[in-house]
């Protein structure tokens, strides 16, 4: 009997990774065997192309460096475009333990959700609270965010900047749109409770950066803050205007 057509996706969005994407495609490869894999190379000029290739996975490369914006939207649209019905994603520096992706990914093909996302400040299920320290700084940005995501959702969302998602077919046309802002995430979420879709944030298990360096540091990260609290404001005055 011939398997049938692979209904999982799950893809990478990697810039300047080739330090540690090696070890999340070897992972994947064994947690998630029956799964199809993408990186996305958002413009890399080292081997990260090269090494996703050779580590089995599906590239779409761009041919500059466009953000990661671009490269969340581009996964999603892969996803929807080549009739998958459930879609992952994960981080190229190693920090999303695959295990904790497949466990999202059953949440929903179970039907359980729309939206299942990784967060690391929610308890339960044997994971503790208070798991994850960040800075003071840290700390104040995601009280911040969290303080504006209750208030634009109306719901808690404790790791609204969270890169684990599994997501279904439902999903995907909402989250393969042209982001507008720096917050890919944020906006993403705002856009799922607009549609209706159910998001369930499951807690998870994540680690330190298996090599290179973060993105986001000293005056990006006071960014990202800044662009998430325009995010929430901006999408609740379109809101609003859509329903008079």
């Amino acid at each position: 009997m011939n398997p049938g057509p692979v209904e999982t996706l799950v893809f990478v969005p990697a810039w300047n990774e080739e330090e540690s994407l090696p070890a999340v495609l070897a992972e994947l490869d064994a947690e998630l065997a029956d799964a199809d894999v993408l990186v996305v190379d958002d413009g890399s000029t080292d081997r990260t192309a090269q090494l996703a290739r050779a580590g089995g996975a599906d590239v779409l490369s761009f041919s500059e460096n466009r953000g990661l914006p671009a490269a969340i939207e581009a996964g999603y649209r892969y996803a929807a475009e080549h009739g998958y019905r459930f879609c992952g994603r994960v981080d190229a520096d190693g920090q999303h333990p695959v295990p904790e992706l497949a466990r999202l990914l059953e949440r929903v093909r179970s039907g359980d959700c729309d939206v299942a996302v990784g967060s690391r400040f929610v308890s339960g299920d044997g994971y503790a609270d208070r798991r994850y320290e960040a800075t003071p700084g840290r700390q104040f940005g995601h009280f911040l965010l969290r303080r504006l995501m209750r208030w634009r959702l109306e719901t808690p969302m404790m790791d609204a900047t969270s890169g684990m998602y599994a997501v279904n077919e439902r999903a995907l046309p909402v989250l393969a749109r042209s982001c507008g802002t720096g917050a890919p995430e944020v906006e993403g979420l705002i856009r799922l409770r607009d549609a209706g879709l159910i998001v369930e944030e499951v807690p998870v298990h994540m680690r330190g950066r298996a090599g290179g360096e973060s993105k986001l540091r000293g005056k990006k990260a006071l960014m990202l803050v800044l662009t998430v609290g325009l995010t929430v404001f901006l999408g609740e005055r379109w809101r609003r205007k859509r329903q008079r």
